[in-house]
């Protein structure tokens, strides 16, 4: 029984799909294959399979908690504006050179990650 070769170009440029034909061995050795892959599929979860179990360290747990509330945070302390914004009215906001200039190299090396 002769072999036929079928070679097409994929949608990917580049990419040719080889397939081969009427081979009485590769046709047999595809059905046994998709047979054992059919069986293990069937097999996930039955028998003695044990299964697999997740679970979560105490620190994990606490960590999550502590990442949902600072989610929850609003971006815009409301308060704090409240309060600078009146100060500022009144002009009993004042803030030094130096505070100014502490927070912008602190923020620049919080920003670095150093």
């Amino acid at each position: 029984m002769p072999i036929i070769l079928q070679v097409r170009e994929s949608r990917e440029r580049g990419v040719f799909i080889m397939k081969i034909t009427n081979n009485l061995n590769v046709t047999n050795a595809m059905k046994v294959y998709k047979k054992s892959v059919k069986n293990e599929v069937g097999k996930v979860g039955s028998g003695n399979q044990p299964v697999d179990q997740l679970e979560f360290s105490t620190k994990a747990k606490e960590f999550q908690v502590a990442v949902s509330a600072f989610n929850n945070l609003p971006d815009i302390r409301e308060a704090k504006v409240n309060e600078i914004r009146s100060r500022l009215e009144e002009g009993s906001y004042n803030v030094s050179a130096k505070e100014i200039a502490e927070s912008i190299v602190r923020g620049i090396f919080v920003n670095k990650g150093v």
